[in-house]
């Protein structure tokens, strides 16, 4: 019989009641004994100690039919910041809330950085982005860094579209401004959003389609990233034997043909332009230019071959497929159903992304606000239903 401290007890009770009052708060401490099992003096006595730490806060009475009123308690979630970035090939995306992940503010900056002067870039901009921050009691909380490549350990190592694998952000940024910072793959990062924000399955696969192709696994309400943080590298499996080269050393790789930049270099090519963006790929896709029309196709098979690999790999609960195409045009994720082929075909819940370009965002708070509060679960929701 493995046996522990009084303290050690006392501090895996108190993670377990925080962990309550976040994810199914507001709720009173009876409710709480009876859903973890302890006492009501110990629940009261681990309230006592979150409150005089600032962690949470009494906010009123339920509502009974008879009797006296029992006290909710919940997160005092307004007394903490969380600031949350997406470097992209394109843009530097900033989002600033609550520890509920409310009470949002988002900028965009133009990603014009290089590796000499991405660190500078991003200093000022959190520089900024604190200062407008008003003060409140646990001050900002944490800092999430979403990176479009592979993360292993806190670190940077491998960005097939910038060249940022050779600087230790997190190290730089949070002996700068003394604030833990959190480096994650945006693929990650949008499975933990979704998964925290809005659906409600402890297996979620997460396709994104952005410059590169990307996937986060979460396996029982757990992130699985591999050995080495390559785990999830959907975008550099090899889709077209001897193809296109690709940045990660290999030949014909998914993202060579499915990801949103190389559909659009293809366009730009078949037109004899030199840059096609996103909004005059729609314009021609809707006027039913052919080669938009063509390059669609092309997707939807792509993805249902990719999709049927990771359903026979994986079986998951849910597929979310996070991309410009599945926003702007609403029948391609029943097209891509349609195009699997075998009998795995019956189990695959494949849904578009719930939460489009804040999923990296919000995945990041996630990471900030687990690690903050020391939980390991956590499930937000604009109501959170009592226990």
């Amino acid at each position: 019989m493995i046996t522990g401290s009084k303290e050690l007890i006392r501090d895996i009770n108190s993670r377990l009641v925080l962990e309550a009052i976040v994810n199914k708060g507001p709720v009173s401490r009876a409710g709480l004994a009876k859903h973890l099992g302890l006492t009501k003096a110990t629940i009261s006595a681990i309230a006592q100690v979150l409150m005089d730490h600032k962690l949470i806060i009494e906010i009123g009475n339920a509502q009974t039919q008879k009797g006296r009123k029992p006290i909710l308690l919940d997160l005092n979630y307004k007394e903490g910041h969380v600031i949350s970035l997406d470097i992209s090939l394109e843009y530097i995306t900033v989002l600033t809330c609550d520890m509920r992940g409310t009470h949002c503010r988002l900028k965009q900056y133009k990603n014009n950085a290089t590796e000499k002067n991405i660190l500078p870039i991003l200093k000022d901009i959190l520089k900024q982005t604190i200062a407008e921050l008003p003060a409140v009691t646990h001050g900002i909380i944490g800092i999430s860094i979403g990176i479009h490549g592979i993360v292993h350990n806190n670190q940077i190592a491998f960005t097939p579209y910038y060249s940022y694998a050779n600087l230790d952000l997190s190290k730089e940024l949070s002996e700068h401004f003394h604030i833990p910072v959190f480096i994650e793959n945006e693929a990650n990062l949008s499975v933990l959003g979704e998964r925290t924000f809005y659906f409600n399955f402890p297996n979620i696969i997460n396709i994104s389609v952005h410059s590169g192709i990307g996937m986060g696994i979460l396996l029982d309400d757990r992130l699985y990233t591999g050995n080495h943080g390559y785990a999830g590298e959907f975008g550099h499996t090899i889709i077209i034997p001897d193809g296109r080269p690709c940045p990660c050393g290999n030949h014909g790789c998914m993202e060579q043909y499915a990801s949103e930049r190389a559909i659009l270099m293809e366009l730009a090519h078949k037109k004899k332009c030199s840059h096609m963006d996103i909004h005059e790929f729609f314009r021609l896709y809707y006027v039913k230019d052919p080669d938009a029309l063509e390059l669609i196709e092309h997707f939807i098979k792509y993805m249902s071959i990719g999709i049927n690999n990771i359903l026979n790999t994986f079986n998951p609960d849910l597929i979310v497929l996070n991309s410009s195409f599945t926003t702007d045009i609403p029948d391609i994720i029943q097209k891509i159903q349609d195009s699997l082929e075998n009998r795995m075909r019956e189990h695959c819940c494949l849904l578009p992304s719930g939460l489009q370009d804040t999923a990296i965002l919000l995945g990041g708070v996630c990471v900030v606000i687990k690690h903050f509060l020391e939980i390991d679960r956590l499930k937000l929701s604009p109501s959170n239903p009592g226990i």
